[in-house]
């Protein structure tokens, strides 16, 4: 046997960020300049994540969203990362889908959480019912959903566009029941490191063990997501930073804002509590020059054997967004391979 060098490829979450001082409006016109740029660069996947009631975050309505970023692009696939299946009826994700399957063939990525994806009291009005907040029932609305892309569903609802148009489905994940989930369904699996790194290792294990081929898949496929702010220099990259961990800390202390700036991110008043916090928000990420940043993604592929890496940047402004994923592309991505047995 001999090891094979295999290229991974490079994708981006983006989460549509409201900067202080500006609009959704305008959030939204950066992500799709953004989902421009990244094709010409060579990024493979383009996914924006649903998210509600977060003042810093406009990709509340995925589906929306991505139709518009399949209209703006030609190449690169767009997707959810994710749709959060628990706010939605099944056939209506299926229905909107299926339409953005049949628009953009090729091109459509849904991946599915099963996290609200906000917190309980907002959960409960995009629901109506105690029921939608619990996760047992969501294997069960997967398999529903499944069944209305391939038309197996027994009884006489036919989810219309959406049977026949299957867009690639992945399951999403921070801990180990979606990663032991998408294994038994052989589907893809992505993790979501970003913000769950103790969990990654764990997690994609479970997967790996539970792994079983389907007719979408015949080996597992981990990808995994990760922070990842690239500029000239390692100062320049912590300073680009810090608006992501206090926006991160305003959201866990129940006081959630729109992106601030790295001045003002520079200048909060963190105790020692919040400082250890934003430490071990960093902890397994890539931040830093081109130099620093390959080698900690070189470092996470080591440990994860992942088959793609999704990259996010939560920065405040574009252009120092923009040149994070150009520095990537340009000087650290011909740089990061994973070695895998072959015969």
């Amino acid at each position: 046997m001999n090891d094979l060098v295999i290229d991974v490829p490079l994708s981006v979450l983006d989460l549509a960020p409201v900067a202080a001082g500006t609009t959704a409006g305008q959030a939204l016109r950066h992500t799709t300049e953004l989902a421009r740029r990244t094709e010409e660069l060579g990024y493979h996947r383009f996914w924006v994540a649903e998210h509600h009631n977060m003042p810093a975050i406009a990709s509340s309505a995925p589906a929306v969203l991505i139709a518009h970023l399949a209209a703006a692009t030609t190449r690169i696939r767009v997707g959810s990362g994710g749709v959060m299946l628990p706010n939605h009826a099944p056939l209506v994700v299926a229905e909107q889908f299926g339409t953005l399957e049949a628009l953009h063939p090729g091109r459509i990525d849904l991946g599915i959480g099963r996290a609200p994806g906000t917190d309980q009291v907002t959960a409960l009005a995009l629901r109506r019912t105690m029921e939608g907040l619990s996760a047992e029932g969501f294997p069960q609305e997967l398999a529903d959903l499944e069944s209305y892309f391939t038309g197996e569903r027994a009884g006489p609802i036919l989810a219309t566009p959406g049977r026949g148009d299957r867009p690639a489905i992945w399951l999403l994940g921070s801990s180990g029941f979606s990663a032991q989930l998408a294994g038994r369904l052989g589907l893809p699996f992505s993790f979501a490191h970003h913000f769950s790194a103790a969990n990654t290792l764990p997690a994609l294990a479970l997967y790996r063990q539970n792994f079983r081929p389907s007719r979408w898949l015949d080996k597992p496929y981990a990808m995994v997501a990760v922070n990842a702010v690239c500029a000239d220099t390692d100062e320049r990259a912590e300073w680009l930073s810090g608006p992501a961990v206090l926006s991160f800390l305003r959201l866990r202390s129940g006081r959630p804002q729109p992106l601030a700036t790295p001045e003002e991110a520079a200048a909060y008043p963190y105790t020692e509590a919040e400082r250890q916090f934003a430490l071990d928000r960093r902890t397994g990420q890539a931040m830093g020059s081109p130099e620093t940043v390959r080698r900690q993604l070189t470092e996470l592929l080591a440990r994860t054997g992942a088959d793609e890496l999704m990259l996010t940047a939560l920065v405040y402004d574009l252009a120092d967004r923009v040149r994070s994923y150009e520095l990537i592309a340009e000087k650290v991505a011909g740089g990061l391979h994973r070695q895998t047995s072959g015969s």
